[in-house]
């Protein structure tokens, strides 16, 4: 699927804006686990080459338990690659509706065209737009940098 990284950018908040904008009690949650997380700086060196080539975006939602536990380490990897990483925050499940998952508004329209599940979903995408992978609630690999990182060697070996 090509994405419009124009459009992506000027309908989502970075990852730092993102965080910031956290009330609490999720805030405080959403902090602890970045200052306690030790990503892998053998892998955060590997992403460094890449962090021009790539975007992640990623759907979040503060009650969202898996979404406080990776959202911080995006932003780690954001902030130690360089990696752009922009949020769809927001979501809310429509317990109103057995049609829809999500509730729009407050969950952008988005979730409809990127047929969001599932969150966290974190896309990576190449920086021409094109997705190259996704995780969906939570990496394959033994941690959310390795996992990013798979996603975009997958695609250079092909």
């Amino acid at each position: 699927m090509k994405i419009d990284l124009l459009e992506v950018r000027r309908k989502t908040a970075s990852i730092n804006q993102y965080m910031e904008s956290l009330k609490q009690p999720f805030r405080e949650k959403f902090f602890t686990r970045k200052q306690t997380y030790k990503p892998k700086q053998q892998t955060l060196n590997e992403l460094k080459r890449f962090a021009d080539k790539y975007l992640i975006i990623a759907f979040s939602a503060e009650w969202c338990k898996d979404c406080a536990t990776h959202i911080p380490v995006l932003a780690l990897i954001s902030e130690a690659t360089g990696l752009e990483v922009r949020i769809f925050g927001g979501l809310m499940k429509d317990a109103l509706s057995n049609a829809k998952k999500w509730r729009i508004p407050p969950s952008p329209p988005e979730v409809e065209i990127f047929n969001v599940d599932k969150i966290p979903l974190i896309i990576v995408a190449e920086a021409s737009g094109e997705e190259v992978g996704r995780i969906i609630e939570n990496p394959n690999a033994s941690t959310l940098e390795e996992e990013i990182l798979k996603n975009i060697l997958n695609i250079k070996s092909q």
